[in-house]
């Protein structure tokens, strides 16, 4: 088709003008971003959206060093065919509404592909666990239905699309001939939990010692945070040891800070804030917790499970749908009805220490399986095989 092949990348990351020129861009984002170029056999753009009120895990970055060109046009701002100019491949963030149109203003012999993580139904939980009135949660139900309407035809007329996570691919592969799964996660080999680390880990279960439960990410009402103090005031009620570390900044965060001391469980439940994920976090979970707890309640394919599990961390969560479908093929940890903190708790004082120690060693064997090389390299060969189809 081409001999190099110019990829254009369409991505839903947030990101910020600074006044000196600068961009802000989303730490994640800016990590995974040079992959593609030492990837794909060609120059690489990207195209983002300004519009991020604030960016949690951001960093600041001059746009000239970066290794893959970056245009940031104004939030809102719909596609036209100049900023396409030279594509030969798009592949497409479906997350981003306005990305729906660029069926309608490319090059039917461009091929476009799409990634996807968030379902309709996903949305709509998001949606319905906010804080907007009903009059607002109506109309943006609307919205999202309409949106929905207008993705699933890019869809069929996309050449692939590929899906982070069970849910997503659950509810898009038939849109299209050539559907993927993938896990999105920043797990690489020399990450991951060690034989020392899960034999520490194994001793300190059979020693007896308290349970040492962590959390990390968005504390949000998405991310289910506000559950996480309710669950550890059970526990305390069951008079059942345990530790649990939340490591994270989020609109709950004053209030989950405020809660610990409330109700007297400084004693065991402690309030990080966040930390580098590969120098700091990655460490800490391999070293010191025995077991991740999730209580998202819906269904977004977040990368914290397999980076968990990657630390050799077993997951206790509610069972939406991506939970529920990584439990299914991992067999690395367990899970109880959607928004029962109660079971939530119950369920972790009725774990065997061995039973804790086998499901540590499934989400360690699974993660590594799931390496960011591996799904990424997997994702860019799908993408090279869809161009050379073209």
């Amino acid at each position: 088709m081409f001999d190099m092949p110019r990829l254009l990348i369409v991505m839903s990351a947030p990101a910020q003008k600074l006044p000196d020129g600068r961009l802000r861009l989303d730490v994640k984002f800016l990590e995974g971003l040079p992959q593609h170029a030492d990837s794909w056999d060609g120059p690489v753009e990207c195209l983002l959206w300004e519009g991020a009120t604030a960016i949690p895990f951001g960093r600041d970055c001059d746009p000239a060093q970066l290794t893959v060109p970056i245009t940031v046009l104004p939030a809102g701002m719909r596609l036209q065919s100049a900023h396409l100019s030279g594509a030969d491949a798009i592949l497409a963030s479906a997350d981003l509404f306005l990305t729906h149109d660029l069926p309608a203003i490319v090059d039917a012999r461009i091929p476009i592909v799409y990634t996807i993580e968030y379902t309709l139904k996903t949305r709509l939980d998001i949606l319905r666990l906010g804080k907007a009135s009903p009059v607002r949660k109506l109309r943006s139900a609307l919205w999202l239905l309409n949106t929905e309407r207008r993705m699933r035809r890019a869809f069929r007329a996309a050449a692939a699309i590929q899906c982070n996570g069970f849910p997503a691919h659950d509810a898009y592969r038939g849109m299209t001939r050539d559907a993927m799964l993938f896990l999105d996660g920043r797990m690489t080999d020399r990450m991951f939990a060690t034989a020392a680390d899960q034999a520490t880990r194994k001793t300190r279960l059979q020693d007896g010692h308290p349970l040492r439960l962590v959390n990390f990410g968005r504390l949000e009402r998405m991310k289910g945070a506000q559950d996480l103090l309710p669950f550890a005031r059970k526990l305390k009620e069951l008079n059942f040891p345990f530790r649990l570390d939340i490591f994270g900044t989020g609109e709950l965060e004053a209030e989950i800070r405020d809660s610990i001391t409330r109700n007297s469980l400084a004693d065991c439940v402690t309030l990080h804030p966040p930390a580098e994920f590969a120098t700091e976090l990655v460490p800490w979970l391999r070293e010191n917790a025995d077991i991740f707890l999730s209580c998202h309640r819906q269904d977004d394919p977040s990368c914290a499970y397999i980076e968990a599990m990657g630390c050799g961390l077993p997951v206790l969560g509610y069972d939406n749908a991506m939970w529920s479908g990584l439990l299914l093929a991992s067999r690395a940890g367990w899970s109880v009805p959607l928004g029962d903190v109660g079971r939530l708790a119950g369920r972790l004082t009725e774990l065997g220490r061995d039973d804790i120690a086998m499901a540590s060693d499934a989400a360690l064997d699974y993660a590594k399986a799931h390496d960011f090389e591996t799904e990424f390299a997997a994702r860019m060969t799908h993408l090279r095989e869809v161009v050379a189809r073209r």
